[in-house]
């Protein structure tokens, strides 16, 4: 990537939670370094001034925001960095994670934030808020349906922060986020390491329902679940170092993790499935294990934190 590529908050230095005085005192101070007058270099001086006018400007700080903008410049890599080869975009593997002289970790283990955080140098986020396992809750948008919607997605933050999160410690949980694809929004999307879930739930009766990759089927009724393939497609462009895929929870009134039941059909050999569709307790098994046997599970990766927290609605 580019030195041109860096988003705006790596060009003025500030954390994406930079108040308005923080970023003001950031733009002086960057200005004056790279104004031609004072030595600097014209291109540079127009990307301070290009991150000031949009990070200054609420309208179109969020607007930035929410196109999970260019994220970290990599330049080259200290030894003891992870280096990894991006799967394809919108491909099930995983990116391959190389970190020289070490043995590989497990999901269990304490988390590690990449990059480390370094004394003297501004995060793209603080320290504290990497540190949190949740970050958002769901939030009231339009007006039909609301107070019900609210209540499906707390339920499942509940699922996953009371069976997922424990056992996953490097695990982030991010909730309310932008589509970059359209006007929609992503319920919950889960980080870890170089593995991202991002998941959507429904509530339906208790009953046998059939899942055959397009459509989830109840006896001669056809149930449309929340069109999840084309943002994950979309993630999957946007990071293409991160392994995505897309879950839809379908959750009972009952509570009972188990219901509805959910059959899955056989999909056609060479398929690819980018969306799994599953009650609570597939879900709970699923995520855990498609999060922890990724490269690095107890890794922080910092910078796409920092760039879905800067995605929330």
């Amino acid at each position: 990537m580019t030195e041109s590529s860096s988003s705006h908050y790596q060009v003025l230095q500030v954390a994406v939670t930079a108040t308005e005085k923080e970023i003001k005192v950031a733009y002086r101070r960057a200005a004056r370094t790279a104004h031609p007058d004072h030595g600097g270099d014209a291109a540079a001086f127009r990307r301070v001034t290009a991150a000031y006018e949009t990070l200054i400007d609420p309208q179109r700080r969020k607007a930035y925001d929410r196109s999970y903008a260019a994220g970290p410049v990599r330049g080259n890599a200290a030894d003891d960095e992870p280096h990894f080869d991006a799967p394809p975009a919108g491909s099930r593997a995983s990116a391959t994670v190389h970190r020289p002289g070490s043995t590989r970790n497990t999901a269990g283990d304490p988390p590690v934030y990449v990059p480390p955080f370094t004394p003297g140098t501004v995060p793209l986020i603080p320290p504290a808020q990497a540190s949190q396992q949740v970050h958002g809750m769901p939030r009231k948008r339009g007006i039909f349906g609301a107070e019900a919607r609210i209540q499906r997605e707390m339920r499942t933050v509940q699922l996953l922060t009371r069976q997922v999160l424990p056992a996953i410690p490097a695990a982030r949980l991010i909730n309310g986020l932008q589509s970059p694809a359209d006007n929609s929004h992503i319920d919950h999307a889960v980080l870890s390491g170089y593995r991202l879930a991002l998941i959507n739930s429904m509530l339906l009766p208790k009953g046998a329902y059939a899942w055959d990759g397009r459509t989830l089927n109840h006896g001669t009724r056809t149930i449309a679940p929340p069109q999840l393939a084309h943002l994950v497609r979309a993630m999957q462009d946007i990071f293409p170092e991160l392994n995505v895929t897309g879950w839809t929870v379908v959750l009972s009134p009952s509570g009972n993790l188990h219901e509805p039941v959910i059959d899955h059909h056989r999909r056609p050999a060479g398929a690819l499935e980018t969306v799994q569709v599953v009650n609570g307790a597939g879900m709970v098994r699923g995520l855990k294990e498609f999060l922890a046997s990724g490269p690095a599970p107890n890794t922080v990766n910092v910078p796409v934190l920092a760039r879905l927290l800067r995605g929330m609605h």
